[in-house]
């Protein structure tokens, strides 16, 4: 991302965290994140207008944890 917010419009229908989640892969942890960067848009109600426009921040992508043990049953 160029700039530290990216702009995207709701679709018909769309709740906040289920666009967060199709746009960015964004979960309930980033969240508050959204919320801040959009003052107001909690008072819209659980689903958001058709076009509404809504900022994404740009948020880290969590460090994955690579597991090297692994438990076989039958060895």
């Amino acid at each position: 991302m160029t700039s530290s917010l990216d702009m995207v419009r709701a679709r018909d229908g769309d709740t906040l965290d289920a666009l967060i989640w199709r746009e960015r892969n964004f979960g309930p942890a980033d969240l508050p994140a959204v919320l801040a960067a959009n003052p107001g848009v909690a008072a819209l109600g659980p689903i958001l207008p058709k076009g509404q426009p809504i900022n994404l921040p740009a948020i880290a992508a969590p460090a994955t944890a690579v597991r090297t043990d692994v438990l076989n049953l039958w060895d």
